[in-house]
């Protein structure tokens, strides 16, 4: 025992008076292996800890707290709080001291064994002895650290301060600096706020002292090891300021403030910075300035030249919109929401009807913003902007000021399909018979561009169950059908298509019998090569194509799957008569893939398919192989490699998704 407590003096004075460091990890070990113990390290320190030279005390304190940091899991509850006792102590020494002592007091704040009620102590201890900011960084990370230990394992201790907990860490964090600190800082204000700790009357303090960062200006420097980046400040920062309705008093103006900033940055956080915000905000907070935000807003997405401070704008106005609407109303409440959409349908609707049409699209990307925030917000904005639109479509001629118009109109008619599940009645009720007749104008539009919007628009409506009639359902389909077989231009063809396997799955009858069956009989009149077309015409070939093309595209239902699966196999089959040669066959498989694809949704086409469709392609290539002469100008199309890499996704497709059975 006599020889452990010599060794131990012999460490101590060499690393004290020897200045050699390594001997901090030997005495560190010593009390691992219980050689001695941490207050025999404090008894064989006692001379130096009493010298009257500051540098000497601190090379004394310096070994202890790294002793501790590495034997912090070995100590009694005994031992931290003679140790506790011994550290607070050591605050009142001098500054030079200070550095290692706060290494101490984070080793001993990780202890498990921490005794109850020594957290506030410490606390009060740093906050009353120490000027944070006057120390180092990586000392006042330190402190920064001892405090979030605290608030992770004694959170009710550190409440039970009240607002002296709040204002001693404003005093703590003021004047920071270092982006290192300031990430950790803001994690702490945040905890603060969020997990109830008492503010008091330090509301607007915590907020000046987080808030002068804002908006963060911060490039790292090259190659920096830290690894830092201004994002990172940002989104700490912004947790900060939207994490609570008691900040909005004073978050609010300064958001207003930085939107009429010329830096286009400052413009960006601040509108990321109110939409955030607006998801704890109700209608109180928001009262006295939605007026200030909504010009900043409208002024932006008018003037910008930029596509991300519009996108921003647009965000935070649906996100002030969304708040205004969770709102409850009380029977003596004003009703925000329709104050404020009452004004944006003011400064924007004019500019619906503009022969120029300069401010058209930004005032319909506004008033979609807000729309698009609530089944209330919707219903108020469509009822306010669809009769305008249906009535400037009918009175312009043009068709790009048509498909302008359509266009801005398909985007309301799918805000309203986002909210039917919310709403009674279809609200686009009132407007049924006036859109179709837009909508079915612009489908027979000569301009392509415009009938591929009508397409859209058409799709829109006929996915609105019930809304329209059966006589309507069966005109958009016979209007997709046309397009298909008639269309001209690739991509009006296209977008038919597209549509088809939207609508299929809500009308599969009316798909079965007004577009399966045209299809189908036109297959049988094309023939399969290629041949020559009047001028003006679809080319053979193309139409072919075009019809296995949308045959596969509507397979969305079991019912239409039983139709178009047995057409497309019937080509496969050709391969025997010779009808068909090796990039048809890849193209028919193509579809058939597609089909296997939408038939992974619902087990009974899958099951179908697979019953139907894989042990058809394997018997043909097997028969085609058994037929197989050997030689290449002999090999079977079946057996060529296009073909039967083709096959190989539309298998795995059809088998990935069976049940185990």
């Amino acid at each position: 025992m006599a020889e452990a407590q010599d060794s131990l003096l012999g460490l101590v004075e060499e690393f004290v008076s020897g200045q050699q460091d390594s001997k901090a990890a030997e005495v560190a070990a010593g009390v691992k292996d219980g050689l001695f113990t941490v207050l025999q390290l404090v008894e064989a320190l006692g001379s130096c800890l009493a010298n009257t030279e500051p540098r000497t005390r601190g090379r004394g304190v310096q070994l202890l707290s790294q002793v501790l940091l590495q034997c912090y899991a070995n100590l009694r509850e005994k031992e931290v709080e003679v140790l506790v006792v011994f550290y607070e102590n050591r605050l009142k020494d001098h500054h030079v001291i200070t550095p290692h002592v706060l290494q101490g007091l984070k080793a001993l704040s990780m202890s498990v064994v921490f005794p109850p009620g020594l957290a506030v102590s410490v606390l009060k201890s740093v906050f009353q002895e120490i000027h944070v900011q006057s120390l180092m960084q990586l000392d006042r990370h330190t402190v920064y650290t001892i405090i979030t230990n605290f608030m992770n394992n004694r959170e009710e201790e550190l409440k039970s301060l009240g607002a002296d907990f709040t204002f001693g860490f404003i005093q703590v964090m003021d004047g920071e600096k270092d982006p290192r600190n300031l990430l950790v800082a803001f994690r702490i204000v945040q905890n603060i706020i969020t997990k109830g700790y008492a503010l008091g009357p330090f509301v607007e303090e915590l907020f000046e002292v987080t808030s002068c960062y804002f908006p963060i200006d911060f490039t790292p420097p090259p190659n920096d090891p830290h690894g830092i980046t201004r994002e990172d400040l940002i989104v700490g920062l912004r947790g900060v300021l939207a994490s609570t309705p008691r900040f909005a008093e004073f978050l609010l103006p300064l958001v207003i403030e930085k939107m009429d900033s010329d830096i286009q940055s400052a413009k960006v956080d601040a509108l990321q910075t109110l939409t955030a915000a607006c998801a704890v905000y109700e209608q109180k907070e928001l009262k006295e300035f939605l007026s200030g935000l909504w010009s900043s807003i409208r002024r932006e997405v008018f003037q910008t030249a930029s596509d991300k401070v519009e996108s921003e704008g647009l965000a935070a106005l649906h996100a002030l919109s969304a708040s205004l609407s969770r709102s409850v109303l009380g029977p003596d409440s004003e009703d925000l929401l329709d104050i404020f959409l009452t004004n944006i349908l003011k400064d924007c609707k004019h500019h619906l009807c503009e022969p120029d049409m300069k401010l058209v699209w930004p005032s319909a990307k506004l008033l979609q913003a807000a729309a698009a925030a609530s089944s209330r917000a919707c219903r108020k904005v469509t009822a306010n902007v669809l009769p305008l639109l249906l009535e400037q479509y009918n009175q312009h001629a043009q068709s790009s000021h048509r498909r302008t118009i359509l266009e801005m109109t398909l985007g309301f008619l799918k805000l309203q399909s986002k909210w039917l599940h919310e709403e009674d009645e279809n609200g686009l009720v009132s407007f049924k018979d006036p859109l179709c007749s837009m909508v079915f104008s612009a489908v027979t539009d000569p301009s392509t561009q415009l009938q591929q919007v009508a397409v859209k628009a058409l799709t829109v409506l006929g996915t609105h169950q019930g809304f329209l009639s059966s006589g309507d359902i069966d005109l958009i389909v016979d209007h997709l059908t046309r397009l298909i077989l008639e269309a001209a231009d690739s991509q009006s063809c296209q977008a038919a298509i597209e549509s088809s396997g939207s609508l299929a799955r809500v009308h599969p009858s009316v798909f079965i019998s007004r577009m399966v069956s045209p299809l189908c009989s036109r297959l049988q009149t094309v023939p399969m090569e290629s041949t020559e077309s009047p001028d003006g015409a679809i080319p053979q070939h193309a139409m072919w194509q075009r019809c296995h093309e949308a045959l596969a595209a509507v397979s969305t239902h079991h019912s239409i799957v039983q139709e178009t699966v047995p057409i497309l196999l019937d080509y496969v089959r050709q391969t025997h008569k010779g009808e068909i040669n090796a990039e048809d066959v890849v193209a028919v498989c193509k579809s058939l893939h597609h089909v296997a694809v939408l038939c992974q949704e619902n087990a009974e086409s899958l099951f179908y398919y697979h019953q139907k469709v894989v042990p058809c392609l394997l018997s043909l290539t097997v028969q085609a192989a058994m037929q197989d002469r050997g030689t290449a100008a002999d090999l079977h199309v079946l057996l060529s490699d296009s073909v039967l890499t083709a096959m190989v996704p539309l298998i795995i497709a059809s088998t990935s998704r069976l049940s185990p059975e």
